[in-house]
């Protein structure tokens, strides 16, 4: 059995190897990987491997690092068998998929997870909001700050953190009083986390305040060389423009800061219809398409 150890925000050793490796899905940004779930880590032949747990759901992200893949795709095959779980692979590309085909062929079935694709946009297109395709989001910005001229962007801090979560307090009670069942419990958990640990993670965020009060908030991290996560973003209800104005604001500040950033992953949809039209809206530059697969002995077990 492999020795997983629970991914804490002082992992610097995960962090340096999963920045180096240049993923672009998000399930590989360090701080998803330290704020939510119950996720653990360890290196097996070079490889970083993951044991993901959320919710009575047991999964394995797949390994990341270089070199011979067969003994390390074994060891968590392996692994799975003595805990006694059904073996699942996920977070897997086109690339990964094939991979795994030509390892073990016919021995996997693979499933599509387009819910769980990321939609990663080219950070000047959301910096800048030029052209016709962006003049929706550019009047719904204009209007955030014709509404609130006294507004101003400042970062998530000591200074502004508790003003931020006085926010989110608001807005997830607006939700919960919404749809009393739905499940909002993880995210509070995981933004939480966020905000107590926001330096050992490497977040960064913005707010936009007027006169103490947070109108709107967002939260990310390095993803890759070139690619930055947004993990959190929220506005209240009724503030017309407020997260076109903090997607604005958060790429330029992104951009200025560092210049050899390109593009921004704003993670999934969660198969929600809205947020899907939300996110598409912004023309991503590109989807992450994700995929996982069990072995076909576990499928008929199920």
């Amino acid at each position: 059995m492999i020795n997983f150890e629970r991914i804490t925000p002082n992992g610097q050793m995960i962090r340096e190897h999963l920045l180096n490796c240049d993923a672009r899905s998000c399930e590989y940004a360090f701080a998803n990987l330290a704020i939510w779930g119950r996720q653990k880590a360890a290196f097996v032949e070079g490889y970083l491997v993951l044991f993901s747990q959320f919710d009575r759901s047991s999964i394995y992200p797949f390994p990341v690092g270089r070199g011979p893949l067969k003994p390390v795709l074994d060891a968590l095959i392996a692994d799975a068998r003595e805990r006694g779980l059904l073996f699942r692979i996920t977070a897997m590309g086109e690339k990964e998929c094939k991979a795994l085909e030509e390892l073990y062929p016919g021995q996997f079935r693979f499933h599509s997870d387009r819910d769980g694709a990321d939609y990663v946009y080219c950070i000047s297109d959301l910096a800048e909001l030029k052209g016709k395709r962006y003049q929706s989001k550019r009047n719904f910005a204009n209007r955030f700050w014709i509404n609130h001229p006294d507004a101003q962007v400042l970062p998530l801090d000591d200074n502004t953190r508790q003003a931020a979560q006085q926010m989110l307090e608001i807005w997830f009670s607006q939700r919960e009083q919404i749809d009393p069942l739905g499940d909002f419990h993880l995210e509070k958990q995981a933004i939480q986390r966020a905000f107590r640990h926001q330096q050992e993670l490497g977040m960064e965020g913005l707010v936009l305040a007027e006169q103490g009060q947070v109108l709107a908030m967002c939260m990310g991290s390095r993803l890759s060389r070139d690619t930055f996560d947004v993990h959190f973003e929220k506005a209240l209800d009724g503030v017309d423009g407020a997260y076109a104005a903090i997607n604005r604001a958060f790429a330029e500040h992104l951009r200025e800061k560092y210049p050899q950033l390109k593009y921004l992953n704003r993670e999934d949809d969660l198969g929600i219809p809205g947020l899907r039209q939300a996110k598409l809206s912004y023309h991503p530059d590109h989807l992450v398409e994700k995929y996982w697969a069990r072995l076909w002995e576990d499928e008929d077990a199920n």
